[in-house]
């Protein structure tokens, strides 16, 4: 049983790592080459669309897979496993998880509150500038930790398969 939730978690992780890092390296350069009426309404878009099933399966399953994870190596004995998973786990759960719900969301909140045709063009350059500076680094940091909670659950069922 652990071994299949192990592996379960690691694909969890991957596809949330593998969201962030796609976005990274795809939406946000693209982003960058549009206008700021432009990108505000992208925003508020795809902020709206992504909460649905598929990224609540990979984003809140992940973690709640990892402490799993944890508790199931943790009932076997405090091992080198269970500290790989452990690092996972606090990785994943300060610099994914909280992460997003303390930086990202509360700018993508203050996103959605704003009437975009109310804004002029200087209101809308200043806006996009404060939400995309902040909005990116959050998201730099949360990939940057999905990537590294996702390979330390692969060590550990490396580690834990010899």
């Amino acid at each position: 049983m652990r071994l299949t939730i192990l592996t379960l978690t690691i694909v969890l992780t991957g596809l949330s790592a593998g969201l962030f890092y796609a976005w990274e390296v795809s939406v946000i350069p693209g982003t960058k080459r549009i206008s700021d009426s432009s990108y505000l309404e992208v925003m508020q878009n795809i902020n709206r669309a992504i909460l649905n099933p598929a990224f609540y399966l990979s984003f809140f399953g992940s973690l709640i897979l990892l402490v799993i994870s944890v508790y199931l190596h943790y009932k076997v004995g405090v091992n080198l496993v269970f500290g790989i998973l452990l690092g996972a786990i606090l990785t994943y759960l300060i610099g994914t998880f909280g992460v997003t719900v303390f930086g990202n969301i509360p700018l993508n909140d203050a996103l959605d509150a704003v009437n975009l045709d109310d804004l002029t063009s200087n209101g809308l350059g200043e806006f996009r500038i404060n939400y995309e500076s902040k909005w990116n680094v959050w998201h730099r940091i949360r990939t940057f930790s999905a990537i590294v909670a996702f390979v330390l659950s692969l060590i550990a069922l490396l580690v834990g398969s010899r």
